[in-house]
């Protein structure tokens, strides 16, 4: 591995920020990350695994060693009645591996297709859109130990999933470097169009017949039409989550703002409410919305305003300094604190 000093990271995040890191290097192995941890040459170094940077706010210059993972590589490893069971690099591109299961009618993760970002990443950040998360389909990982150099095996249960959530972003944090991931694909699918997006999609293109290639073709529609192309505008996706309530908070919005909340129904007494809906209806000044707000070279995309976006130069500090602003007058009119989605470095 050719280790680099004073490197800029500007080509790998989907934010474009110039932020430079201490060293950089990239590995193509696990045998290249294990002899990198036993060489011992930077232990006194804080070290950040980076896959396709697409979850990731840097907000200054990185003083470590940035560890680009490049590994590449898909397998069917087992299969049964029901399943079929593929293992994945943590290096390769996510929406490269959803096309893969899609032209072999893999059923399972149609409805995550073109989400930017690595394989490694999913589980990590249990990665979810349109009703589909990575724990309805995860089998196992492998990671390896940084401190021991040793890999381990994680279930589902190890990783301990929640919404935008996993162990690797709590109690396991920068402990581990993900190797591979297998996933657990259903040969006879099981349709998740309960969005209305989905629905409303399908009905235009004039499907009769679903398929996971139709709801895949639905999906990367949507997200087209509604997300920046991180190529040509710097952006990160989903800034914040989606906030949950119970339906005395959803009752008590209700009162106070008699506005038709949207809401998704995730049980009897537990509701999510969309934050770019809330984050449109709040604005720098009073009568106006983030939607489309823009200052220098940082901003709220125009067709989605839960998405951050840099027009140009902007630096990390003034896409933070924006979210900072928007969670600050969300919580002022509806009392509901985001929670950014994005990891701020």
């Amino acid at each position: 591995m050719q280790i680099q000093k004073n490197y800029s990271l500007k080509n790998y995040n989907t934010f474009h920020i110039d932020a430079y890191s201490k060293y950089f290097s990239a590995f193509h192995s696990t045998e290249d990350l294990q002899n990198f941890f036993q060489s011992k040459k930077f232990k006194n170094e804080s070290i950040l695994i980076l896959g396709g940077g697409s979850n990731i706010l840097f907000t200054k210059n990185f003083d470590g060693v940035v560890l680009k993972n490049e590994t590449t590589g898909m397998e069917t490893i087992n299969e049964d009645e029901k399943h079929v069971y593929v293992k994945v690099a943590a290096g390769e591109g996510w929406h490269r591996f959803v096309m893969y299961c899609v032209e072999r009618n893999l059923a399972g993760i149609e409805n995550l297709s073109l989400i930017p970002g690595y394989v490694g990443a999913a589980p990590m950040q249990n990665i979810g859109a349109y009703g589909v998360e990575i724990k309805d389909v995860f089998h196992s990982l492998e990671a390896l130990h940084i401190l021991k150099n040793k890999i381990i095996n994680f279930t589902v249960n190890d990783c301990e999933f929640g919404y935008r959530d996993s162990a690797f972003k709590k109690k396991y944090k920068n402990q581990f470097a993900i190797l591979n991931v297998t996933f657990r694909l259903n040969k006879i699918p099981d349709y998740n169009i309960a969005y209305g997006a989905i629905k409303e999609e399908l009905n235009k293109m004039n499907v009769d017949q679903l398929s996971i290639q139709a709801i895949s073709d639905a999906v990367i529609n949507i997200r087209t039409s509604k997300l920046p192309d991180p190529k040509i505008i710097g952006n990160a996706g989903s800034f914040f989550k989606n906030p949950e309530i119970n339906s005395h908070q959803l009752h008590q919005l209700h009162e106070l703002h008699h506005l038709n909340i949207p809401v998704y129904k995730l049980d009897e007494d537990t509701f999510k409410i969309y934050a770019g809906w809330l984050i449109e209806q709040c604005g720098p000044e009073s009568g106006t919305s983030w939607k489309g707000y823009r200052k220098g070279n940082a901003g709220c995309y125009d067709k989605q305003a839960l998405v951050l976006v840099n027009y140009g130069n902007a630096t990390g500090k003034e896409i933070y300094k924006l979210s900072e602003e928007i969670k600050i007058s969300v919580k002022e009119k509806f009392g509901i604190e985001l929670e950014r989605e994005v990891n701020i470095i």
